[in-house]
């Protein structure tokens, strides 16, 4: 009996690279992931988009937000983030990550090329946004723990980008975070080669 040929999902091996998008609730982490994950793909680059709060209602449903399950949840999305970027492909993982020694962790246990996008939206910007009322409930004090409000973000010291959202828009970001990948990772700069 012969067995079907193995089935890759990377279009580029050993080319593939994690994008860290940290940020306060609010900043454009999920808005600038997707719009750079649909540039990529339109160009026939292998991406995957790994959003924190998708993680959160599936392989992180279990975790709730003290510190210990908060470094659980980026354990976690390091460790799928690792495994896709070494299967050739380019993650884009928006996740707040507030503390300095959490985008550590993920620098660390990737491996692969790793870039650090800072949304650096200020919280009075990211509060006056609030897409998805978390600000609101916050203030009204529902929401406990909410990171920026009562729960510390510590601002990356050393990000390979800092994008002002609050004073940028969309095309201006993407424009940057382009120029960002053609400096770091010029195989992604143009369209896939295709073998």
């Amino acid at each position: 009996m012969q067995l079907p040929n193995s089935i890759s999902l990377s279009a580029t091996p050993g080319q593939g690279a994690v994008l860290l998008f940290t940020g306060l609730p609010g900043a454009g982490k999920s808005t600038l992931s997707q719009c750079l994950h649909a540039h990529l793909v339109a160009q026939g680059h292998a991406t995957a988009l790994l959003d924190g709060d998708v993680l959160r209602r599936g392989l992180c449903a279990d975790l709730g937000f003290s510190e210990a399950d908060r470094d659980e949840n980026v354990r976690r999305a390091a460790e799928v983030a690792r495994l896709m970027a070494a299967n050739g492909l380019v993650v884009l993982l928006a996740l707040i990550a507030p503390l300095a020694r959490q985008r550590t962790l993920l620098r660390e246990r990737v491996g692969a090329p790793f870039l650090e996008v800072w949304c650096a939206a200020p919280l009075a910007a990211c509060e006056a946004r609030d897409p998805k009322g978390l600000y609101a409930r916050a203030r009204a004090g529902t929401l406990p723990g909410l990171t920026g409000v009562d729960a510390p973000y510590e601002t990356p010291q050393q990000p390979e980008l800092a994008l002002p959202t609050d004073r940028l828009d969309q095309d201006a970001c993407l424009q940057q975070l382009l120029a960002l990948l053609a400096q770091h990772l010029p195989h992604l700069a143009g369209p896939a080669r295709r073998p």
